[in-house]
């Protein structure tokens, strides 16, 4: 299955939204992204990131301690990429 640009679209800034928002993991959001967006197996997009397999499912499952490097590589075909925010108080 295709999607167009702005399914596409509009499934990367929910996915963002949620992130962002705290409502999901970050593991939990580099899996949507791949299943949801790219419907790639762990295998291919791992390939296609140029990380290792071991590395992607240990993000997946928020395990491990990836680097920025290989975080970076997993958004990037997102247009995302890892950043600071500033989170809102709470009194």
């Amino acid at each position: 299955m295709t999607l167009s640009i702005d399914v596409r679209q509009l499934k990367i800034e929910s996915i963002e939204a949620d992130l962002a928002q705290g409502k999901i993991t970050l593991g939990q959001a580099v899996k949507r992204l791949r299943v949801d967006v790219t419907t790639l197996q762990q295998t291919q997009f791992a390939g296609m990131c140029r990380i290792s397999v071991r590395t992607l499912i240990q993000i997946e499952h928020d395990e491990g301690n990836p680097t920025l490097k290989s975080l970076n590589a997993v958004f990037k075909p997102f247009g995302l990429q890892m950043g600071v925010v500033r989170r809102p108080r709470k009194f």
